[in-house]
């Protein structure tokens, strides 16, 4: 039985669940297709996948919990295994590292239909097919609620990853991607609104700028996070593994229409707020010596010795307003 007052993945729809297919009809429904490739010689099939990269590897894993970083009423299951790799992933772009593989767990009420099940694992491979690195394994189990884990796993290819710890005083501080456009999407949500939908489907799907931590690191970025907390929470965990100041200007930052679409409706908010507290939208954030910034990347402040414990000023000013996603 699901939760009370928990909605029962897929059951809309009917069809067996994966309680009456058994955990081997399911992995054969979900991995149906999958196979090795070049960087993958084993797949899935065997106790393990094998892997042949071309130098280090750098290691993530993320994990989404239903009702905490999606709702079955808000996204379908192919929007929550695209968002589960993208936000994965987009911490290997941060290191500067090749997307080279993911494996993925699902805890599973034992109610949820095999066609949920299948529609989330499609998602997955779509998303695992716009980022370069192949579904290779993982793990299913029974629970009380959707539980679902990613690790990925990225190709450094000889290459030194970018650290949070390296901005040096003098260098710019640039992003690429959306900023802001989840947090807007999630407010209009929390309200029962499905519009405006750029800023809804950034909550349900997001978009990170695949390839350009690769770029990053190639043009030196100094220091490099994806933007999954919000970007002045982000940019003080660069600031504090750095041990500077790291200032940005307003000026820089630009709300788009349905952000501020979005602001009007609740009140007459301010649409800078969604970007400069918002998070989940994985946009690359890096510091870079003046004259390398990569093309498409936006600057929008620079870094300084810190003056006392390392901060973040916005306009020159401490930024005091909550926001920033935490989970505790």
């Amino acid at each position: 039985m699901s939760e009370p007052g928990r909605r029962a993945p897929g059951r809309a729809g009917g069809g067996p669940t994966v309680g009456e297919v058994g955990e081997f009809g399911l992995i054969e429904a979900i991995t149906r297709g999958l196979g090795p490739t070049a960087s993958v010689p084993v797949s899935v099939g065997d106790d393990c996948a094998v892997l042949a990269p071309r130098g280090q590897v750098a290691v993530s894993t993320d994990t989404m919990v239903q009702d905490v970083h999606f709702k079955l009423q808000w996204s379908s299951a192919r929007d929550v295994g695209r968002k589960l790799v993208a936000s994965s992933m987009a911490d290997v772009e941060a290191m500067g590292a090749r997307p080279l593989g993911l494996v993925v767990s699902a805890t599973l009420p034992v109610d949820t239909t095999v066609a949920w099940a299948s529609e989330f694992a499609a998602g997955v491979r779509e998303e695992a097919e716009r980022c370069g690195a192949p579904l290779v394994g993982g793990d299913t189990s029974r629970g009380e609620a959707i539980v679902l884990t990613c690790t990925v796993l990225g190709d450094l290819e000889g290459r030194t990853p970018v650290l949070r710890s390296g901005a040096r005083p003098g260098q710019v501080v640039a992003y690429i991607g959306n900023l802001g456009m989840a947090e807007a999407g999630v407010t209009v949500l929390r309200r029962g609104f499905r519009s405006p939908a750029a800023v809804v489907n950034a909550h349900r799907v997001p978009s990170p700028p695949y390839g350009q931590g690769l770029v990053a690191a190639e043009h030196g970025a100094g220091a490099m996070i994806d933007c999954s907390d919000g970007l002045v929470a982000d940019l003080r965990h660069l600031a504090e593994a750095s041990g500077v100041t790291i200032a940005i200007e307003t000026d820089a930052l630009s709300a788009s229409d349905p952000q501020k679409t979005v602001a009007a409706a609740i009140g007459g908010a301010d649409p800078l707020d969604f970007i400069l507290r918002g998070g989940d939208d994985h946009a690359m954030l890096a510091t870079f010596d003046p004259g390398r910034v990569p093309p498409g990347w936006t600057v929008i402040g620079g870094v300084a010795d810190a003056d006392g414990e390392p901060t973040v000023l916005v306009d020159g000013q401490p930024y005091a307003a909550p926001g920033g996603w935490t989970h505790f």
